[in-house]
């Protein structure tokens, strides 16, 4: 038997010891090394060799993330280890540190209960970083920490003994602060990196060492020597004497949770339903006898095996043959193979159960974030969608009409896969159309299409995806449906900052039925007037729909047509066509006719979206665009080049400041100004830029630009260049 064959055998037969198995992931800003902690650990597990640790990159399995260099998808792969005296079963995933792939990030802080947090020594915390444990601690994900790349302390900054202490010291103390500000109430104290107590860890996971207080306790060894040794290049003997992956999995089998543990505080968060259900004291004693509980947290599409759905289960025990239901699509489902993952490769099963990542066969259509369950009365896990939204758009085409069939399909498979990927079609031209998070997510799934799926395609021009809203409330206003039978009284007006920004954290979105009561309480937990959450029938775009009407028994029964005007209004707005967000629509009153022949589809549908364009346009509409935070870190002499290309761009400087002979500038830039940036900074600075991008939300584009970018949209899409008055949807 192979080394791979004899881990999957012991694997799945540790699948049962829910106290000797660790979900953990590894996140960082990119380039700080975790791909390379990760293949330390491979290596120990005899997966790979340790000479290969460091340069194999096993997590990062795609063509382009071996020639670019960083991590892509959010790699799972299974592993045993023989620690102190017990097998452990370790599910690691290695999750990207580029902004553009943020939502991979999120989908694995899902299927994981604690993270190696891996920090450069010389970089320290960086935006990305502060991003990656904000998402983890909104999980109830437990951190370790990890301060990589001690070795360029000494050869690059020739630091002493007490500066590199300092430098830790410093590190340390702004991962505590996160955490403190970010991590649940019951853990603030608990959870707080101690480099004492052992939660954190330093060395160099590419020379293979590492070092802690407890490991320097067992193996005697003092800190000097360490200094020593990386003074007198010596680390290949430190990593004899204290192996990086030996300190990093005593941290993890040690503070790090295991599912049953985890379960027991992570299921209320993760689960809004009824706790006295059977399936909530399953999922939170991490019962293999219980019904089946499973979140996806990833699909992959297999040329072979078709889609392949990875994701954690939290109670019940999966087997091929047996048939689940697909709760949010309302389906059932055969499972064909369980499976675990080594990197890229699908190693069968004959069972997973509870407080394991598995991956099931046979799922058809299913998408990440789907529940998997047997339990008659199974409610759908809480969405992790990104907060963070698709900021630029580019049109795709194939280069041969015949491939067109195949475009359509790379398009779906990859939308399906990556969930912050949007696709969609110009109603105007036919063109399909890409929304993702940058140019380099976009630039991604072109390769993808380009070579998984052999379809040559031209790319258009990125264009910014734009947003509108209002800034004063509008009058009452009558509007009429195209017979002149029906009447609508509403008005509109713009939800204020504190409480829009409360109701984007909600993520609430979709029509509010009667029994939906935990939406109501939400809506007046963060601050609506309670009647007016009460007749609130529709959340859409962080926007709401408010029945104020008294008495009207018949509006009832054109409620789903004025729900789908609302929603219809707002996905294409009167300034540009563009997604209008932050509103509250009231409807005052109605006079409807009596024969619902005359109050169809036909007529309400365009009566509400005209009457909601009147209300936007008469209460002051402007345009949003999306903002990006950019970190820069460029050589002194290289300074004047980078101000003066960020000058250019509308960029708005927030921090300075000095890292050794480098400097760092943290700003603010609109994303359509960062087009074209990457070429452009390394240009300017002779390739000597580092620089990263962070989603910042969206703000009011200036007033000298609001009519010429109105404007310029107008006409690309096909409209007349000018806006028309408010009383012109009145009519």
């Amino acid at each position: 038997m192979g080394r791979r064959e004899e881990m999957v055998a012991l694997a799945e037969k540790l699948m049962q010891s829910k106290d000797n198995i660790r979900n953990i992931g590894t996140v960082a800003h990119i380039d700080h090394g975790k791909t390379t902690l990760s293949d330390s650990l491979i290596a120990a597990a005899g997966l790979i060799s340790h000479e290969a640790a460091g340069n194999a990159q096993v997590m990062d399995y795609e063509d382009q993330e071996q020639e670019r260099g960083i991590t892509i998808n959010a790699a799972n792969i299974s592993l045993v280890f023989n620690f102190e005296g017990t097998q452990t079963l370790v599910n690691l995933i290695d999750t990207p540190g580029h902004v553009d792939f943020t939502g991979e990030v999120i989908r694995a802080m899902r299927a994981v209960d604690g993270v190696i947090v891996v920090v450069d020594a010389v970089e320290g915390i960086m935006p990305q970083t502060e991003t990656v444990i904000r998402q983890a601690l909104r999980e109830y994900v437990q951190p370790v920490l990890f301060i990589n790349k001690v070795d360029r302390l000494i050869k690059e900054l020739q630091v002493t003994e007490e500066d590199m202490q300092k430098r830790f010291a410093k590190i340390i103390t702004a991962v505590n602060t996160l955490i403190v500000k970010n991590a649940p109430d019951q853990f603030k104290k608990d959870w707080q990196v101690d480099a004492v107590k052992g939660t954190v860890a330093f060395g160099s996971a590419k020379r293979k060492w590492a070092v802690s207080v407890p490991y320097m306790q067992k193996s005697n060894i003092k800190f000097k020597q360490v200094y020593d040794h990386l003074k007198n290049d010596q680390e290949g003997e430190l990593a004899k004497i204290s192996p990086v992956h030996e300190v990093t999995l005593q941290m993890v089998k040690n503070f790090l949770p295991s599912p049953k543990k985890a379960q027991a505080y992570r299921i209320r968060r993760i689960w809004a339903g009824d706790q006295e259900l059977p399936i909530y004291k399953s999922m939170t004693t991490c019962d293999e006898k219980g019904d089946i509980a499973m979140m996806i947290t990833d699909v992959s599409v297999d040329q072979h095996a078709g889609d392949i759905a990875t994701g954690r289960i939290y109670s019940g025990t999966v087997e091929p043959g047996m048939t689940v239901k697909l709760v949010g699509m309302q389906k059932d489902a055969r499972v064909q193979k369980v499976g675990l993952f080594m990197g890229n490769e699908f190693i069968n099963v004959s069972h997973a159960g509870p407080g394991n990542i598995a991956a099931l066969v046979g799922i058809k259509d299913v998408y990440a974030g789907e529940t998997v369950s047997t339990a008659a009365d199974m409610k759908e896990f809480e969405s992790f969608m990104s907060s963070v939204e698709p900021v630029i758009t580019v049109s795709v085409e194939a280069k041969k009409t015949q491939d067109l069939p195949k475009l359509i399909t790379a398009i779906r498979q990859l939308t399906k896969e990556d969930p912050n990927l949007r696709a969609s079609i110009n109603q105007e031209t036919g063109e399909h159309l890409l929304s993702g998070m940058g140019e380099l997510h976009l630039d991604v799934n072109r390769y993808r299409i380009e070579n998984n799926y052999k379809v040559p395609v031209q790319m258009g021009n990125p264009i910014v995806v734009y947003k509108e809203t209002m800034t004063k409330k509008s009058p009452t206003l009558e509007g009429k449906t195209p017979n002149r039978h029906n009447r609508f009284l509403m008005h509109v007006e713009p939800l204020s900052k504190d409480f829009l920004e409360k109701l984007i954290d909600t993520k609430i979105d979709g029509k509010i039925r009667d029994k939906d009561r935990a939406i109501v309480d939400k809506l007046i937990e963060i601050g609506l007037d309670r009647d007016e959450a009460k007749k609130t029938w529709a959340v859409h775009n962080n926007s709401l729909l408010v029945d104020a009407t008294r008495g009207i028994s018949s509006l009832f029964e054109i409620k789903e047509l004025v729900i789908q005007g609302f929603n219809d209004a707002l996905d294409a707005g009167p300034l540009a066509k563009e997604k209008v967000f932050g509103l509250k629509v009231v409807l005052e009153d109605a006079t409807l006719h009596e024969d619902s022949i005359h109050r169809g589809p036909a007529q309400m549908l365009p009566a509400m979206v005209r009457t909601i364009y009147a209300g936007v346009l008469a209460g002051n509409p402007v345009l949003y665009e999306p903002k990006q935070l950019l970190t820069i870190t460029v050589p002194q002499d290289q300074m004047g080049s980078t101000t003066k290309e960020l000058s250019a761009r509308r960029t708005q400087i927030q921090e300075m400041r000095t890292e050794g002979d480098a400097t760092v500038i943290i700003s603010k830039a609109p994303v359509k100004e960062l087009i074209g940036f990457a070429a452009a900074i390394r240009g300017a600075t002779q390739g000597r830029a580092i620089w990263t991008a962070e989603y910042a939300g969206y703000e009011q584009l200036p007033t000298e630009l609001q009519k010429p970018t109105i404007t310029e949209i107008r006409k690309r899409k096909g409209m007349d260049p000018e806006v028309k008055a408010f009383t012109f949807f009145l009519d």
